[in-house]
């Protein structure tokens, strides 16, 4: 990286100023900055014929690649897509191994052992299948912006629909979370019931941040079409 007052110090100015403009995945989000930042510096050597960057070079670079109001549109579009993914990745893989423990937990309810509070039953099986629609709606997502996003358009409310059933899914892993320690508490066989609840409070604070991020990329300005370098990320 050059200098911030070295002959490239334009570039880096405006790598910047749109690195600090755009909001998603840091892996993500630095790739593309990344990719931005080598495109630049190839125009300056275009300018330049190989010889030493110069600040009119680099000057120029900027103003050809355009202002970053007009950059951040598309490149939070991307990034927006990106987060999505990341947040339906992150419900796709913990709610299926939660539904499985809750799905334990309330069969052994029905056994001689296990004395699981039917309120308890009733309140896990609930927010297991809000849980089980998050989770579907998480695996279309990455459908949708995976090896469908060759051939469909990513439909533009999609990362805010994330977003919101993410939001959801935690929540319910934190209902789930609390019903689970108070139940173990009441129940005779605590141990497998105690562990499912912390569970559920760890994947909470997973999928919560990742919902809450996906949140915030989804309201921002975004081109109505992604351009497909994150589709796979």
């Amino acid at each position: 990286m050059s200098a911030v007052g070295g002959p490239a110090a334009p570039v880096e100015e405006y790598v910047a100023a749109l690195s600090a403009a755009l909001h998603g995945p840091a892996r993500a989000k630095a790739r593309m900055i990344e990719e931005i930042r080598d495109g630049l510096m190839d125009t300056v050597a275009a300018h330049t014929q190989g010889e030493s960057p110069d600040p009119d070079a680099a000057r120029q670079a900027v103003r050809e690649f355009g202002d970053v109001d007009e950059l951040v549109p598309s490149c939070q579009r991307e990034l927006t897509i990106a987060q999505a993914r990341h947040t339906a990745r992150a419900v796709a893989l913990t709610l299926p191994f939660l539904i499985g423990c809750w799905y334990l937990i309330w069969s052994a309810g029905h056994g001689e052992v296990w004395q699981l509070p039917d309120t308890a039953h009733l309140l896990v099986v609930q927010l297991a299948a809000v849980a089980a629609t998050a989770a579907l709606l998480a695996a279309a997502t990455l459908a949708a912006t995976g090896p469908l996003a060759r051939w469909l358009p990513t439909p533009h409310r999609l990362p805010l629909a994330v977003a919101w059933a993410g939001t959801a899914a935690s929540a319910a892993m934190a209902l789930a979370a609390l019903a689970l320690a108070v139940a173990s508490i009441l129940a005779a066989n605590w141990t497998l019931i105690a562990l499912a609840g912390a569970l559920a409070a760890a994947s909470h604070g997973v999928v919560a941040a990742s919902a809450r991020a996906c949140r915030r990329c989804a309201r921002l300005p975004i081109a109505q079409h992604a351009t497909g370098r994150a589709a796979h990320g």
